[in-house]
Parts: C-alpha cells; structure tokens; sequence
C-alpha cells in the first residue's frame, strides 16, 4: 500500500456561506479554470449518515485538451494523442462537520499541500457565484513543534493573530476570547503586539502549551491574556498566528501555519477508513486541547 501525508486544517465559513452551504457546495462542485488547468470535485461519497458522518471526495486538477504518447506497434514509432479531460494530479479529502475539520492529501509536483487550501476556496465560492461567502482552511498546528520553535527564541518581540469565530467547537484556553468575539459580533479579530524592550513582549504562550502538552486540565487562575489566547486559538486551526523573536542575534518568525499537523495514510484510501482515521486525530485534538461544544 502506497502511503502520503494528510494534512489537518479547520474549514473556516464567512459571509453567507454556513455548514449547510458548504457540504452542498462539496457534493456538487462545479469546474473552475485556473490557469491552463480545470479543477473540481470528484467520486464524492455522501456518510453524514455513517456513525461518524463525513464527506469524501477526490480534488482533481485535470487539462480539457491534453496529450499523451502511445506506440504504432507496426511502425514501432512515438507519436502524440489527444486526450480529452486529461487528468493531472488528484488529492483525496475527508470533509468532517462535527469539527469543521479536512483532512487532505499532499501530492508532490501536483496539489501540494499549500495548494489544496487555495483552489478547495475558489471552488467552494465558486458554487456561489463568488458572492457574499468566503472560504478559507487554516491549518491545525502541532502543538509540540510549535511549541519547539517558539522555545528556541531568546526572547519574542512581536505576536500577531488573526482569529474567527470557531463552530462547533471551542477551547478552553481561548474561551474568554471566543466569548469576547460573540458579543461583539464580530466576523473575525485581528490583534497584534510589538515590543523593543530588552526583554520582549511579556507571553505565557509556552507556558499555556506546555501545559497542554502535559495533559494538565487544572482550572487557570485566570484568563490567558487576548494574545495569547488569539495564538491559541490559531494553533487550534481558527485563523494564523505569528511569533517573531531573537536567536541570539538573529530575527526569527515562527508561524503557527509551518507546524502543521499531519498523519500517513493511503494515497488511494477507502472513504470509511479515511474518515475513521480523521476522525480519531481530530478527537484526540480535542481531548489534549480541552475542546468543547
């Protein structure tokens, strides 16, 4: 069995587009040209009635006039053919609506993983005509190498997050933001912290991920600071968040999106087995993070 790398990342639904919109949009894609290129959504299997309900497809990048080589047997030559709909590249994904999670295949010199997020948006907006929705997969960090990178700085001179109201889940860590977001009615929270003082910006940040990646769930004291929360709640896969700091003397940005999270698995998977596996990496998220509905 062949084996590539599933990238995790949370749908994020702006505008008009909600859940309802979204799942309809994956099960009746339409085609949308980028470049010399065709891309849509193929072989969808519909299992938001299965125990664990989910949406499978197969995101295609495909030429409408390609060509391929085939051999004249009797002339013992080469020659080019025309090859309608020719298929390029195609990434398997798993859509999960009880986390607003996606869990999608990296395919070398195809639909690498920073490209699947990219065109999934166009084709999803595309379904309403680019109107009042907006889609974006931001990326589920792994709390463990971010954590790592943000260790390795000396001291941290800015943090920066750009966060939105997670559904359905939410996380204790960040819930004072999240409620904070609510009454305010805002679409999305854009916080940023600078400091050139010689110690840096004054965070909890590893502290507060420390603690996670020790399996503590003892009550805080009080509320994580809201930038260090907004951090948080982009490392939970709710928007980006950015650390920039000092190794020695030089600058270093650590970015909560370089830390993805991650797992192997078939490159031609089952869509049962392929949700199964999502489903327990995005449950175990959830039970480390503390997350809730």
């Amino acid at each position: 069995m062949r084996r590539g790398r599933y990238f995790l990342g949370r749908v994020i639904k702006l505008g008009e587009l909600n859940q309802e919109k979204l799942q309809k949009a994956i099960i009746s894609a339409p085609i949308v040209p980028v470049g010399k290129f065709e891309w849509t959504i193929t072989d969808v299997v519909d299992g938001r009635e299965a125990s664990t309900p989910f949406i499978f497809g197969n995101l295609v990048k495909y030429s409408k006039e390609g060509s391929v080589t085939i051999v004249d047997e009797p002339a013992k030559q080469q020659f080019k053919a025309i090859a309608d709909n020719l298929l390029e590249a195609s990434a398997p994904f798993v859509y999960l609506p009880d986390y607003s999670g996606i869990a999608y295949l990296h395919v070398w010199n195809g639909i690498q993983e920073e490209i699947f997020p990219r065109r999934f948006k166009s084709i999803i907006e595309a379904a309403f005509d680019n109107f009042f929705v907006d889609c974006t997969i931001e990326p589920v960090a792994d709390y463990r190498a971010f954590y790592d990178k943000l260790k390795s700085l000396d001291r941290i001179t800015e943090l920066s997050a750009r966060v939105f109201p997670p559904n359905p889940l939410f996380g204790r860590l960040w819930s004072s933001l999240n409620d904070y977001i609510k009454r305010r009615g805002a679409a999305e929270i854009s916080i940023k912290e600078t400091s050139d003082r010689p110690a840096g910006v004054q965070t909890n940040i590893t502290v507060l991920i420390q603690n996670v990646l020790e399996g503590s769930k003892t009550a805080l004291e009080s509320p994580p600071d809201i930038t260090d929360a907004a951090i948080l709640m982009a490392a939970d896969g709710y928007g980006t968040g950015k650390a920039v700091g000092l190794e020695g003397d030089q600058e270093v940005v650590v970015r909560t999106s370089e830390s993805q999270k991650s797992f192997l698995h078939s490159k031609e998977p089952m869509p049962e087995n392929l949700a199964k596996i999502a489903e327990a990496q995005f449950s175990r998220i959830s039970d480390e993070r503390d997350m809730q509905h």
